[in-house]
C-alpha cells in the first residue's frame, strides 16, 4: 500500500492528515499501550523507583536551597528528579495522561487499565519517596530546618483558589514537560526541558501532589507539626486538581487533534503496524 492511500484511508486527501499527527497518534498510542499493559510487579517497581528518582530530585533541592536561599535555583537543581524519571522511565502519575488515553482510544487498552495505572503508580511512588524521604532525614540533619520550611509553604495556602490554582498549573506544567521530552530530538534537550520545569514547578511554589508529599513526608519524618489528617486534606485536593490540570488543560487538547487518526486505529481502518510504518516513512 503506497503512502497516499494510506492517508486516503483517514481522509479524503493528503492535505486532510498532517505528518506531525500521524508521528505523534503513533507514538503516543504505542508507548501508552506498552505502559498499561506492564505486568504487576513491572508497575511496582517503576513506581517506587520514581518516588526515588523524585527523592533525588528533593536532595538536590534542598543542599541549593540550603546554600543559596533561592528558589529559582532550587528549582532547575529539582529537575535532576525529572530528568532521572525520564531516563528511567519511571512514573510520577500526571506525567503522562495524554499516552494511555490515546491507547484507550485507540482500541490498545482499556479504562480499568488505566485506572490501574494511576491507582498503582501513585501509591509506589508515595512509598518509594516515603522510605528516600526517611532516608534524607536521617542522614542529613543538618538540612531538617529547611525539609519543613520548605513543606509548611506547600501546606499552608492563603486560600482554597490560590491553592487550587497552584495544583492546576503544577498538573498542566508537567504534562506539557512530558509531551516536550517525547518530542526531544537528544538528551541535552530533554535535559534542559527538566531543568526548566524544575523552575517553573518549584520556583513558583506550584502544587503537586506526587513532588510535594515526598518534601512533606521528610519534614514529617524531621518533626514538623502536620498530622496525617492535615496531609490527607492537602493531599486529596492536590491530586484531583493537578489531574484536572494535566487532563483538561493539556492532554484533552492533543487528544482532540490526533482523534480522527486514534479512531481510524480502533475501528480497523487502519492497523497500528500501518501507522507505525506511516510515520517513520514522513
Amino acid at each position: 500500500m503506497t503512502q497516499k492511500d494510506q492517508r486516503e484511508r483517514l481522509g479524503k486527501s493528503d492535505l486532510d492528515l498532517e505528518d506531525g499527527l500521524v508521528e505523534e497518534a503513533s507514538a503516543t498510542v504505542t508507548e501508552g499501550a506498552a505502559r498499561l499493559n506492564r505486568k504487576l510487579p513491572e508497575l511496582i517497581v517503576t513506581g517506587i523507583f520514581g518516588g526515588i528518582d523524585v527523592g533525588l530530585g528533593i536532595l538536590a533541592m534542598i543542599l541549593v536551597k540550603q546554600a543559596t536561599g533561592s528558589d529559582i535555583l532550587a528549582g532547575m537543581a529539582f529537575g535532576i528528579g525529572l530528568l532521572a524519571l525520564k531516563l528511567a522511565h519511571s512514573e510520577l502519575f500526571t506525567e503522562e495522561f495524554l499516552l494511555p488515553l490515546n491507547a484507550v482510544l485507540a482500541g490498545q487498552a482499556n479504562w480499568l487499565q488505566v485506572v490501574r495505572l494511576w491507582v498503582i503508580s501513585l501509591a509506589t511512588i508515595l512509598v518509594g519517596g516515603a522510605a528516600f524521604a526517611w532516608l534524607i532525614v536521617l542522614g542529613l540533619p543538618d538540612y531538617h530546618a529547611v525539609l519543613v520550611d520548605t513543606a509548611l509553604g506547600y501546606m499552608d495556602q492563603p486560600s482554597l483558589g490560590v491553592m487550587i490554582g497552584l495544583s492546576l498549573l503544577a498538573g498542566a506544567t508537567i504534562t506539557l514537560a512530558t509531551r516536550m521530552q517525547q518530542g526531544a530530538t537528544n538528551q541535552v534537550v530533554t535535559a534542559i526541558v527538566c531543568m526548566v520545569t524544575g523552575l517553573l514547578v518549584i520556583g513558583f511554589g506550584m502544587l503537586h501532589g506526587a513532588i510535594n508529599a515526598i518534601m512533606i513526608f521528610a519534614a514529617m519524618f524531621a518533626g514538623a507539626d502536620i498530622s496525617v489528617l492535615q496531609f490527607l486534606q492537602w493531599f486529596v485536593i492536590v491530586i484531583v486538581f493537578n489531574m484536572l490540570g494535566g487532563l483538561l488543560v493539556i492532554a484533552l487538547p492533543r487528544v482532540m487533534r490526533t482523534y480522527r487518526v486514534l479512531r481510524a486505529v480502533r475501528r480497523g481502518e487502519i492497523s497500528l503496524e500501518e501507522l507505525q510504518e506511516q510515520a517513520s516513512q514522513d
